[in-house]
C-alpha cells in the first residue's frame, strides 16, 4: 500500500511541477491566504523573530513585512514543486550570477570551494547552477539533511539533483568530498550554514540579528580540512520568479586565517543579506529557543 502511495504521490507532483509558474503562483495565494490568515502559520514565531531582530521597526513595518514574508514564502513552495518540471533553459533566465568566473578559476584550477548559503528564498532554486558551472571533472554539491519521510526524502533528492548536482548527507559529506578529490574531481559544495549546530557541533557564539547566536562551525572545519577556497552566495529576490546569486569571497586560504574567522566572516555577509531585504529570509524556525551567552560575558 506505500508503494501505491508513493506512485500516486509521485504522480501528483510530476503533473504539478509541470504547470507553468503563471499557473502556480495564483495557487500559491491561495497557500499565502491560508498560512497567514486562516492557520496563522507560526505566526507568533516570525513576529517574535522579527521584532527581537529588527527593535527600530514600526508595527506597521513589522506587519508589512511579515505579509511580505510569507507571500514570498508561498512563492517558495509552488517554485519548489515547479523545481521537479522545470526546463533547464528556464531555470538559467530565472537565476543570475555575478562573480561566476570567481568559482569557475578555484575550479579550473582544481579546487575545491565551499559555499556558504542560507534559507534565503529561494535556495532551492540554487541546486540548478550545475546548468551553467559545468565542465570535465567539476561537480556542484549540496549538503542535504535526511527528512523523516522516506517518499519526501526521496523526492526531493531527484528534484534537487535535476540539473548535473549531487546531494550529500551531512553526516558523510567530508568523506565524500575526500573520495571526490582523490578522483581528481573539482567539487562546489553548498553547505547551508545558517540553522542551530547539531548535537556535535558546538558551534561559534557571536552576535547576529541583535542576539547572542551559536553559529555553525562544522562548515569552516570542513573547509580548513580541505584547503578549500570559500564563498558565500548572496541571495537578492529580484521579483516573482526572479533571483540574483552575488558570489562573495570569503578566504582564498583559510589556513592564513584565525580559528572561527571565516564563520564571522559568514556570520556579518549573511546579516548583511538578511538586514537589506529581510523578508526572503526563513523567519518560522524558533532559532533563538535555547539562549546563549557571548564568550566572557557576565550576568
Amino acid at each position: 500500500m506505500k508503494r501505491i502511495g508513493y506512485k500516486i504521490a509521485d504522480g501528483g507532483m510530476w503533473m504539478l511541477s509541470h504547470l507553468p509558474l503563471g499557473v502556480l503562483y495564483p495557487i500559491g495565494y491561495v497557500v499565502y491566504i491560508l498560512m497567514y490568515y486562516v492557520v496563522g502559520y507560526r505566526k507568533k514565531v516570525v513576529k517574535k523573530n522579527l521584532s527581537e531582530s529588527f527593535p527600530d521597526m514600526t508595527a506597521k513595518e513589522l506587519r508589512l513585512t511579515m505579509k511580505d514574508f510569507y507571500l514570498n514564502f508561498a512563492d517558495y513552495i509552488v517554485e519548489t514543486v515547479r523545481l521537479g518540471g522545470i526546463s533547464a533553459k528556464e531555470i538559467e533566465s530565472r537565476v543570475s550570477y555575478e562573480n561566476l568566473e570567481l568559482v569557475e578559476g578555484y575550479l579550473k584550477a582544481g579546487r575545491p570551494v565551499v559555499a556558504y548559503f542560507s534559507h534565503c528564498i529561494n535556495w532551492e532554486w540554487v541546486t540548478s547552477m550545475g546548468v551553467i558551472v559545468e565542465g570535465e571533472n567539476i561537480e556542484c554539491s549540496q549538503v542535504y539533511r535526511p527528512l523523516k519521510s522516506k517518499w519526501m526524502d526521496g523526492y526531493m533528492l531527484r528534484i534537487r539533483q535535476r540539473f548535473n548536482a549531487r546531494c550529500y548527507a551531512k553526516s558523510t559529506v567530508f568523506r565524500e568530498l575526500i573520495r571526490r578529490r582523490k578522483e581528481g574531481v573539482a567539487t562546489i559544495t553548498g553547505f547551508m550554514s545558517d540553522q542551530k549546530p547539531s548535537h556535535n557541533d558546538a558551534g561559534y557564539i557571536t552576535m547576529f540579528l541583535n542576539h547572542p547566536t551559536a553559529m555553525i562551525s562544522g562548515t569552516e572545519t570542513v573547509a580548513r580540512k580541505l584547503n578549500a577556497a570559500v564563498v558565500y552566495f548572496d541571495m537578492t529576490k529580484l521579483h516573482r520568479g526572479r533571483y540574483h546569486v552575488r558570489i562573495v569571497p570569503i578566504s582564498e586560504d583559510v589556513s592564513s586565517l584565525p580559528e572561527n574567522e571565516v564563520t564571522e566572516r559568514y556570520t556579518r555577509l549573511l546579516e548583511e543579506n538578511i538586514r537589506r531585504q529581510p523578508s526572503i529570509w526563513l523567519w518560522t524556525h524558533r532559532r533563538w529557543k535555547h539562549k546563549v551567552e557571548l564568550p566572557g560575558s557576565v550576568e
